[in-house]
């Protein structure tokens, strides 16, 4: 039986590995996560459902900051361009709304009694053990939330919640037994762990020279753009108290307290100055620009100059990519904000990106001829390595094993032990994605007697995201999805 296990167990692993990371291993409910009410136009439409642009961009947003934690604040817009963060987004909000849909189709609802029941077990709005109110505005407050926002997006959490709870998965004993079995393979292997510190390399210029001249294209110096400017600095006017009431009059809606009421004028009376300050200053910097089109600028003008690259922005994003559509046929950017002051650029000139020289690419050069080739001298190692090596003897191991194996840290010992269970091999090799190398053999095989009370809870886990995996699959045949956006 365990022979058979064992040769078989890659795919009863793979299975297990692949559940953990199922439909609702990712979940579907995250407090916060919604725009709902807005008034942008939809990006999608799946069934009845529409997602609006506020939606995604909420979304979105909450990735950015989850990837951003991840990263320990080392993450930006560039970053998030190479995960498809906006994409993740809308899917995100897309196999909602199939589930949405599905409720629909059952007249399913919240009820105000349901929603607040459940506001009442959220202890990030407890004070001294119990709901708090104001604790709840404050919270919401500080996330740029509403409570009708919130509560909004509460409701549809919780609606999908309710559908899933109607389409139950049941677990037989057998299938915990199975799984406790599997759960009990064990092996004793004998190891060695290959690092990139094992191969040493010759980098001198000799051999470094002959790797550039093949891949010189591949180093080459930034695009660079001759920029003049000028800028627009904020405008502070005298405002009598019936400009305020005026502008407070046709504008009102957008003061609006923490809750979404709007303010009276003599509470949002600062925030109408600076919304007039700020329409002034725009207005100012809009006919500058007109002026600096046709060229009746007045001589007293003050001009600033500047070479912008992707290395060298000392201004923002959103500046470079703008001055990258520009050309000498249309060289002038509309107005744009960068740390609260207008910036009025003019195109002068485009220096065209140039091959780096040898010494310019160097250190460049240097980092990806040691990594490509330490990469294939260790795989070199490997092969000639996995059929006779003597390493170190283990205890016996299971999938589930949590601590250390020696030369290996805690990632690096889960990887490895999730693909030694996924491989039907007894001797070979498993390379990480440290970059290391680990080769193994193994020395003997059992069936430990370790029990697990939750195994039916994790049983129930498993089937779950594999069933919901499968009922996202059959809503997507069931309801059409139109995308109105591109370029996601």
């Amino acid at each position: 039986m365990i022979t058979w296990m064992q040769r078989h167990k890659k795919w009863l692993i793979i299975t297990i590995w692949i559940s953990t990371i199922a439909f609702v291993g990712a979940g579907f409910v995250g407090w916060g996560q919604y725009s709902y009410g807005d008034k942008a136009g939809a990006v999608a439409k799946v069934g009845d459902i529409e997602i609006t642009q506020g939606e995604l961009q909420k979304s979105y947003s909450n990735l950015y900051n989850r990837y951003s934690q991840m990263f320990q604040g080392n993450f930006d817009e560039e970053k998030a361009k190479q995960f498809g963060l906006q994409q993740k987004a809308l899917d995100t909000l897309i196999q909602q709304a199939l589930l949405l849909n599905l409720a629909k189709s059952y007249d399913l609802e919240i009820s105000d009694l349901e929603l607040i029941a459940t506001l009442k077990t959220q202890e990030y709005f407890f004070k001294d053990g119990v709901f708090d109110k104001e604790l709840y505005k404050q919270v919401l407050s500080q996330n740029r939330l509403s409570t009708k926002e919130y509560e909004a997006g509460l409701k549809k959490d919780l609606l999908i919640q309710k559908t899933l709870k109607l389409l139950p998965v049941e677990v037989s004993k057998n299938e915990v037994n199975i799984l406790q079995t599997v759960l009990n393979i064990a092996d004793k292997i004998n190891y060695k762990v290959l690092t990139q510190d094992d191969i040493s390399l010759d980098t001198s210029d000799a051999v470094l020279k002959p790797f550039w001249e093949t891949r010189k294209q591949e180093f080459m110096n930034d695009i660079s753009y001759e920029l003049k400017f000028i800028k627009q600095e904020k405008i502070v006017l005298e405002h009598n108290a019936d400009e305020v009431a005026k502008y407070y009059a046709e504008n009102k809606t957008h003061f609006k307290d923490v809750d979404g009421k709007i303010l009276p004028l003599e509470k949002a009376k600062q925030a109408v100055i600076d919304e007039l300050d700020a329409k002034a200053t725009k207005d100012k910097a809009l006919r500058t620009y007109i002026a600096y089109k046709k060229g009746k600028l007045g001589s007293d003008t003050l001009f600033e100059t500047v070479t912008l690259s992707p290395s060298n922005n000392p201004f923002n994003g959103d500046v470079l990519e703008k001055v990258q559509k520009l050309s000498v046929t249309s060289p002038f950017m509309k107005p744009i904000l960068v740390d609260g002051v207008y910036h009025i650029f003019e195109l002068v000139k485009i220096n065209p990106a140039t091959p780096k020289s040898f010494e310019e690419a160097k250190s460049d050069v240097l980092v990806i001829f040691i990594d490509e080739n330490k990469k294939l001298k260790l795989q070199e190692l490997a092969n000639s390595l996995v059929d006779n090596f003597s390493g170190i003897n283990s205890e016996f191991l299971t999938a589930s094993k949590t601590t250390e194996l020696e030369k290996l840290d805690a990632q690096e010992t889960k990887e490895f032990l999730q693909k030694l269970f996924s491989s039907d091999k007894k001797r070979s090799y498993i390379k990480l994605n440290s970059g290391k190398i680990v080769l193994y053999d193994i020395l003997e095989q059992t069936l430990l007697n370790n029990t697990n009370n939750d195994l039916t809870s994790s049983m129930k886990k498993i089937k779950s995201g594999i069933f919901n995996e499968a009922l996202i699959k059959e809503l997507q045949n069931r309801y059409q999805t139109e995308i109105f956006i591109q370029g996601l």
